[in-house]
């Protein structure tokens, strides 16, 4: 600290932290809508800042720790107070139940990854990223809300999805990023066709669009990590059947 601090990274860290607060304010305000359209702006700055600091090579333990601040105010605290304020309030101490656990999972998952970054989670994700899960119920607000102008007041499926993302951030459970991406190798012809497809379908309807992506990688996860299981049990069973057969 006495050498000072990166003033980009750190930067653009606190930028992605004033749009979580600003959501909570939008969020509060009932402008659910707005506040759904900050946590994604968040991403976009949680993701400019890790890159900066990798880029410029000024990657600390201080912003370490306040990328992991400013991801707990902007996907832990803002979409736990939007699901709650936008469908779970109706629900009593077991919307606001609900809505704590989401952003205690986060907490949970944000520790585990600090410990666990040069390690386990130096590839892949051990559990849902904290983003992509409040990226979820950011794009869901927006989806519904293209469809329908109402507000789904004590919504079950809401609830349950809140409870869902929250044991997903800290399962062990593998999900991708990102990082798996080395973007200073050649790829694919077909990727950057992908890549535009990605970009024309995201204007044709950008809440559906959106809102689908969020869903297919919540899905993709959990299909992955069935066949994986499968797997590892078939495996499993065929070397029990293989000490069984030589006894």
């Amino acid at each position: 600290m006495k050498k000072g601090v990166y003033i980009l990274p750190n930067g653009l860290t606190l930028s992605g932290m004033f749009f979580g607060f600003y959501a909570v304010l939008s969020a509060l305000n009932g402008d659910y809508v707005r506040a759904a359209w900050a946590i994604l702006i968040a991403t976009v700055f949680d993701g400019l800042d890790g890159w900066v600091a990798r880029l410029t090579n000024s990657t600390t333990r201080f912003g370490v720790e306040l990328d992991s601040l400013s991801d707990l105010v902007a996907f832990g605290v803002a979409p736990a107070v939007l699901v709650y304020t936008w469908s779970l309030n109706p629900f009593g101490r077991v919307g606001a139940a609900a809505a704590f656990l989401f952003v205690a999972c986060g907490a949970l998952r944000l520790a585990r990854y600090n410990i666990q970054m040069d390690s386990t989670e130096k590839l892949s994700f051990t559990g849902m990223p904290i983003p992509a899960a409040a990226i979820i119920i950011a794009t869901l607000v927006i989806f519904h809300h293209s469809i329908s102008g109402d507000v789904p007041e004590r919504s079950i499926p809401v609830l349950l999805l809140t409870v869902v993302l929250a044991i997903l951030m800290i399962s062990t459970l593998r999900f991708h990023g990102a990082k798996e991406i080395d973007f200073k190798k050649r790829k694919p012809f077909w990727a950057l066709v992908i890549f535009v497809l990605i970009i024309v379908i995201t204007l044709v309807h950008p809440p559906v669009a959106l809102f689908s992506f969020a869903m297919v990688y919540l899905l993709w996860g959990i299909i992955e990590n069935a066949y994986l299981l499968y797997r590892r049990m078939k495996k499993k069973k065929m070397k029990g059947t293989d000490g069984a057969a030589i006894m």
